[in-house]
């Protein structure tokens, strides 16, 4: 019987740094030929357009398969199943597959998907990865206070996503480990473990940046042990993302970036939006901008420049609680001077 080809699951919360680790998986691959399925909650596929400019070996474009749905657990039928059957059949199936999941999916649901019979003989769950932003659920971005736990109609979506990612690893990344002195870093990982099963690694990293070794190889047949990764949604019939909203602004040359980099961060701020990120098109650059913010952190760098004949526009995604009033955060990112 031929070897099962393994997959790897990558999980973590909205700006945790998954897709940094899937680019740096692919810079680093080794020869071996990596197939990415990629999901994000939103409309408009940033992730999947900045894999696919990485210009990085193994990033070829029919490597890359974006499914814009917002969670692959909620569609595993409709789209994840026949894109797995897809990628088994080609005459060259890939070494490895990569699955990068939205920042608000369940990974167990994932999982159990593993058990279809169309996938369970050909192929493994390795592993599964759950990045984590370190500074940020540190600062308590997810957990609630004893007060609202004792509220009898308390719901926390946010922390029931972050614990689900977290009961699912097989090993945990403490991304962003840069950002926080050793003794908070040191308190926040023994703080974490509880939420851990036994002896799941838990390693600190700055942008992702770890041997592909160590997380391609976990061998870990995630599919064969469900019951021992809990889940808060273990009772439901499914899971939907009612709890969260997102949508796009499409913005045009920016005159001024480092002013909208200051709208940003209000706006951000006033409205408590939970992840940011997109392109911009700077005014007397040749090149496009990517932005990329989590809280008030942002990061702006040119990553390719625009093609023959493409759109000249920036576009950013907004993601956030259910609520979001659109038309005010519209109007406070493109103030003025655009």
């Amino acid at each position: 019987m031929s070897r099962k080809i393994p997959a790897t699951i990558v999980t973590g919360f909205l700006g945790a740094g998954k897709t940094t680790l899937v680019r740096h998986l692919l810079a680093h691959n080794q020869g071996r030929r990596i197939a990415l399925i990629i999901n994000e909650f939103g409309d408009l596929g940033v992730d999947g357009d900045l894999l696919a400019a990485c210009g990085v070996a193994g990033c070829a474009d029919d490597d890359i398969i974006e499914l814009a749905n917002g969670c692959l657990c909620c569609t595993v039928a409709d789209e994840f199943l026949p894109t797995m059957q897809a990628l088994l059949d080609r005459a060259d199936p890939p070494d490895h597959i990569v699955i990068e999941t939205s920042g608000l999916a369940l990974p167990k649901p994932l999982v159990k998907a593993f058990h279809w019979p169309e996938i369970r003989s050909r192929v493994t769950v390795d592993g599964v990865v759950a990045v984590v932003d370190s500074p940020a659920a540190a600062a308590g971005r997810f957990a609630s206070t004893e007060e609202e736990r004792a509220r009898p109609d308390h719901d926390n979506p946010l922390e029931e996503v972050f614990e689900d990612q977290l009961a699912a690893a097989d090993m945990v990344l403490l991304n962003k480990a840069d950002l926080m002195e050793a003794s908070d870093l040191a308190a926040f990982e023994a703080g974490l473990r509880p939420r851990l099963r036994p002896g799941v690694k838990t390693l600190p990293t700055r942008q992702s940046a770890i041997d592909p070794l160590v997380v391609l190889g976990l061998a870990a047949a995630a599919e064969d042990d469900l019951a021992a990764r809990p889940s808060h949604h273990d009772a439901e019939d499914g899971h939907d993302h009612d709890d969260f909203e997102s949508f796009a602004i499409r913005l045009p040359a920016v005159a001024d970036p480092a002013a909208l980099e200051r709208r940003l961060i209000e706006v951000i701020a006033g409205h408590d939006i939970l992840r940011l990120k997109g392109f911009l098109a700077i005014a007397g650059k040749d090149s496009r901008q990517v932005v990329q913010a989590v809280g008030a952190r942002i990061e702006r760098y040119f990553d390719r420049p625009w093609a023959i004949g493409e759109d000249r526009a920036g576009h950013l995604v907004v993601i956030g609680r259910k609520g979001l009033d659109r038309a005010a955060i519209e109007a406070a990112v493109r103030g003025k001077g655009l």
